[in-house]
């Protein structure tokens, strides 16, 4: 071969490569190097897909999945529906919403920025502790009925004496009344006193077991704010001032859910459990309870 022909060679190969190269560089020019280790711009968000009324337990069908770029997510929201599928809400939810860790708890526990009572319906607030209000644990959302007791002194026994114009009260008989009064009323809002402050724990002697953690009767007090009708407020307003023996009682959630709708049942619908409320005769005939007896003692002559 001529030298001539094998530089012609030797060009057109150099040319080719060449072109090969600028080939490669021109499809790669609009390609971004992606970091590994930057942080993501959307993230997949649980939403409803239809409003979830509060107090009721959210459904599958009620949720979906949706990916949304993350300057425009909230910071507690879920990304899974089988995070938050069967879960209460403490708020209700309209179509859209992102359901977050608020929707689930009702925000900073113990603490009310804002009620929004129903039509028709009135806000009233009762004070409630450990023991008359279930510990202190009644949560936005849930439904209580209120227990009250009237004691002795709320039914005096008189005898009248018509020659002196006067009247003794007769001791000794139990007249306590206990009435379950009002059902079904659902929680707007509750408030509890801010939390202690971490107290520093002493110093243990040495070889002296470690304390153990229990549940405390502190005697915590706690707000209940109640959805209720005109009649319910005057029958709890009475039962706050004649009557301070009252609790409240609380509901599962599916009491007050019609199974046809899913939806809760419209105030007023629900018809309340029958009660007999209890006196000591209730007890006595129904439950078994055995009255004392008076025994009659007969003593020697005395001298």
């Amino acid at each position: 071969m001529k030298r001539s022909n094998r530089l012609v060679l030797l060009v057109g190969v150099f040319l080719a490569i060449v072109a090969f190269v600028g080939i490669l560089l021109i499809s790669q020019g609009g390609q971004t190097a992606v970091d590994p280790n930057a942080p993501p711009t959307q993230l997949p968000t649980v939403v409803a897909t239809q409003d979830i009324p509060l107090g009721t337990a959210i459904r599958l069908d009620q949720v979906k999945v949706e990916v949304k770029p993350v300057t425009g997510r909230d910071t507690d929201a879920f990304g899974d529906t089988s995070q938050v599928v069967g879960k209460i809400v403490r708020q209700p939810v309209v179509v859209g919403a992102a359901i977050t860790a608020r929707t689930l708890t009702g925000g900073q526990q113990g603490q009310v920025l804002d009620i929004e009572c129903p039509p028709t319906m009135r806000c009233i607030a009762v004070q409630v502790d450990q023991v008359t209000g279930v510990g202190t644990v009644i949560k936005t959302g849930d439904y209580v009925d209120l227990i009250m007791a009237l004691q002795a002194d709320k039914f005096p026994v008189i005898t009248a004496d018509e020659g002196s114009n006067s009247f003794t009260v007769v001791s000794g008989l139990n007249s306590t009344s206990v009435k379950l009064v009002l059902q079904g009323m659902q929680v707007l809002g509750t408030l509890l006193p801010p939390a202690p402050a971490a107290a520093q724990a002493a110093p243990q002697a040495s070889g002296a077991p470690p304390a153990q953690a229990g549940t405390t009767l502190t005697g915590q007090q706690e707000i209940v704010i109640l959805s209720v009708d005109a009649q319910q407020a005057e029958i709890i307003k009475f039962a706050q001032l004649d009557s301070p023996l009252f609790s409240l009682v609380l509901r599962s959630p599916k009491d007050f859910i019609d199974p046809e709708t899913n939806l809760p049942y419209e105030a007023g619908t629900k018809v309340p459990d029958p009660t007999t409320g209890v006196i000591l005769k209730t007890l006595v005939d129904n439950y078994g309870v055995l009255p004392p007896e008076l025994i009659e003692a007969i003593l020697p002559a005395q001298p």
